[in-house]
């Protein structure tokens, strides 16, 4: 690896990341851009026009620095709503600049140097980037893919209680799952419950897609967070975000909520990083928060559509896909049409020979594990009718 002048030691190997490559090629060959997670159509206007109303008003300045009340008594009601957990809004529930913020901020406040952390991989690259800057260590654990398209991401409960050492500080989960699409059944936190509880863990969850959740995910019980299980709420920190949920991911609005002393240990390193942000769009999602139920399963319904449409169209066009059970995205294996295995070349590949983009699966994995994904491509799903038929008709054109 070649060094990168300047940059410190801890951040070597996260440079310009693969998404910003495949965007550019996306623009310079006129390829339909399946590769990064952002919807391409707008969100819904009982949010928008509270934003809009609330540009010149106060709400342009700063907020407080937790974010305003009505949005904590929001997030605070509609987790009560949706998971059944209690959480107190003036002391428990934090906004943050998106829920990557949150993730940060929680890492920097928790770590010391040389604190381990067990995860899933593969990862949403941020987590890889966060624990480095806090100094922590990275022990994760491989998700295998099913043996047959239909099937479910798995994992194995004796590889994570072994990755738990007595450096250990905190386990990160992310369910629903990018960039796989896995839910993870109750019985499967059951299990990273009792390693956590085994070894004193601070469990930090990631669930930005849990209204993202398609037809008989986490083996029919939909999305569950691990917060609601028995003795885990006092050790777990939860975030998300309104990006995903309202089709807003440029606002950049998430939360943490989690027991008061470690969210307050969170906004002590959270100040430090933005202090605040976004202003005017903190009342449209307090707003978006309150929308009926029928609105929640409504968007995961439409998705669900999407998924079938481009699911299909990779299968017509010979690629073998995992049909997801959640998120924005599906996964490929490439050996199928490229023999050697190598994703990256094929999705370096895939603009000129089909006008589409995607992105390699092997970005998500520790380098010492990326053999385990060289293989695999993911390509998103949240973009409006015309352009998933546009990107289908491609693909099945190049088999």
């Amino acid at each position: 690896m070649t060094r990168v002048p300047y940059l410190s030691a801890r951040l070597q190997g996260f440079g310009t990341t693969v998404f910003a490559e495949m965007s550019a090629l996306a623009v310079a060959t006129g390829s339909v851009n399946l590769g990064q997670g952002f919807p391409d159509y707008p969100g819904p206007p009982e949010v928008l026009d509270v934003a809009r109303a609330a540009i010149g008003t106060p709400h342009d300045q700063y907020p407080p620095g937790p974010g305003i009340p009505e949005l904590r008594a929001a997030v605070a009601s509609h987790v009560e709503r949706f998971r059944g957990l209690s959480y107190d809004p003036d002391g428990e529930v934090l906004i943050t600049a998106g829920a990557t913020e949150a993730l940060t901020a929680a890492l920097l406040a928790l770590l010391d140097p040389g604190d381990e952390v067990v995860l899933f991989e593969p990862m949403y690259d941020s987590y890889a980037a966060a624990v480095a800057m806090a100094g922590g260590v990275l022990r994760p654990i491989p998700l295998r893919p099913p043996p047959e398209p239909d099937g479910v991401w798995t994992f194995d409960a004796e590889e994570l209680r072994a990755a738990v050492t007595p450096r250990t500080k905190l386990l990160l989960l992310n369910t629903p799952h990018n960039p796989t699409g896995k839910v993870f059944t109750r019985a499967e936190l059951a299990v990273v419950a009792a390693v956590a509880m085994a070894g004193e863990l601070i469990v930090l969850t990631d669930e930005v897609y849990e209204h993202l959740v398609f037809t008989g995910a986490g083996n029919g019980e939909g999305h569950v967070s691990i917060a609601t299980l028995p003795g885990m709420r006092e050790r777990t920190l939860v975030v998300g975000s309104a990006g995903k949920t309202f089709n807003t991911t440029g606002w950049k609005i998430g939360w943490i909520c989690g027991p008061g002393p470690m969210v307050t240990a969170v906004r002590t390193a959270k100040q430090f990083l933005t202090y605040v942000n976004g202003g005017p769009f903190q009342p449209a999602v307090a707003a978006g928060l309150a929308l009926p139920d029928d609105y929640f399963a409504g968007i995961a319904r439409d998705l669900e559509y999407r998924r079938d449409v481009l699911v299909a169209g990779l299968r017509d066009a010979g690629l073998p896909v995992i049909s997801p059970e959640a998120t924005y995205f599906a996964t490929v294996d490439v050996r199928a049409v490229r023999p050697d295995g190598d994703g990256l070349a094929f999705c370096r590949s895939l603009p000129e020979r089909a006008g589409v983009v995607a992105v390699p699966t092997v970005v998500f994995y520790d380098p010492a594990h990326a053999h385990l994904g060289r293989h695999l491509v993911r390509f998103a799903f949240c973009k409006t009718d015309a352009v998933l038929g546009e990107a289908v008709r491609r693909l099945r054109e190049m088999s």
